[in-house]
């Protein structure tokens, strides 16, 4: 059982407990292991602490950052099993671009091809324009499908080896069974460190429609999905994922007379590694929902539908500061582009 799972259990029952095992979590296929919790503040450097009793009227507002520009995933040794693929003399970008495998997955997991610059002297995925006079394949340890194993293992070396031949290159893979335990490894570490907060808003009286919905979650910051029945509140780096989404049932989004359609429950969610500590989306999650269930008239409750307590807010923050601070020892900080990745 994780640390933040014991602080939640000591809730009396009221969020999730028992830690979930490495085939669970292989098998939910993109789902999480789900900790729900009420309105709190993440004691972190930026924010100030609070005590148990703190009142949650107290937690200050989550700031909104300029919008930054996100670069595409690069190979990480942290998260990937990395071949080198050696030339004898540089290669075009163009050529290289034409020979990358048509499908960049090894199974469920992600597969990248890198180049060295030769006039930069960095590692980036081929451009047109650029000349490279070595190459990098790379696929990842484990995701929230699980840990890579001698099959995709097996794929990634047919398609990097493939690469390899279209340009002359002499390619060096790492030890198959050296890749497979550092991935169940990973993937073990990752299983108890995964965290997704999930805060129901049930109606206490009348039903609401997805507009008036809309429209109050607006006033928290929340646009529309890509999806229907999904709003979100974008983050403050371009191509990042959203820090919250605030869900509901896809079917009344899509009715043909929305103001037909009713709806008694909505879910805030926060998953917890893609989003870094400092951009305060654990305080943004916490006001929200405090907002939601005030302009809604909804009570809180945890995702197995028991009322939450107010000293749940002060347990959750101080469990996921330690969470925070576990992923940041393994150098899988929350909102890394390694944990984004990892955790996805």
């Amino acid at each position: 059982m994780s640390e933040l799972q014991i602080g939640l259990a000591l809730l009396g029952g009221l969020v999730l407990a028992g830690l979930v095992g490495h085939g669970v979590w292989q098998a939910r296929r993109g789902a999480v292991r789900e900790a729900s919790a009420a309105v709190a503040e993440t004691p972190t450097p930026r924010e100030p602490m609070f005590g148990a009793d703190a009142s949650p009227d107290t937690v200050p507002a989550a700031r909104l950052e300029p919008m930054l520009v996100r670069r595409g995933p690069r190979l990480d040794a942290l998260i990937d099993a990395i071949a080198t693929l050696r030339l004898d003399a540089p290669v075009a970008g163009e050529t290289a671009i034409q020979h990358l495998p048509p499908a960049r997955r090894a199974g469920s997991k992600p597969l990248l091809i890198e180049g060295l610059d030769g006039e930069t002297g960095e590692w980036d995925a081929p451009q047109p324009g650029r000349r490279y006079g070595e190459f990098q394949a790379g696929v990842q340890l484990a995701n929230r499908g699980g840990a890579l194993n001698e099959i995709e293992y097996s794929e990634f070396v047919q398609k990097a080896q493939l690469f390899a031949d279209s340009l002359g290159a002499l390619a060096d893979f790492p030890d198959m069974l050296d890749v497979v335990a550092r991935a169940r490894e990973l993937d073990a570490f990752a299983a108890q460190h995964d965290a997704q907060l999930t805060l129901k808003l049930v109606s206490r009286g009348a039903s609401w429609t997805p507009a008036y919905v809309q429209q109050h979650a607006a006033a928290q910051g929340f646009v529309p999905g890509a999806l229907p029945g999904r709003l979100v509140r974008p983050a403050a780096e371009e191509g990042a994922p959203a820090p919250l989404t605030l869900q509901f049932d896809a079917q009344a989004a899509l009715a043909d007379e929305p103001a037909q359609a009713l709806l008694r429950e909505l879910q805030l969610v926060f998953d917890v590694p893609q989003t870094a500590v400092g951009e305060g989306a654990f305080v943004a999650w916490c006001r929200a929902g405090e907002g939601l269930a005030g302009a809604l008239d909804a009570a809180m409750f945890d995702n197995d539908g028991h009322p939450l307590p107010p000293g749940a807010f002060a347990v959750i923050g101080q469990e996921l500061d330690r969470l925070y601070g576990a992923l940041a020892e393994r150098d899988l900080a929350a909102g890394s582009p390694a944990a984004r990745r990892l955790f996805s």
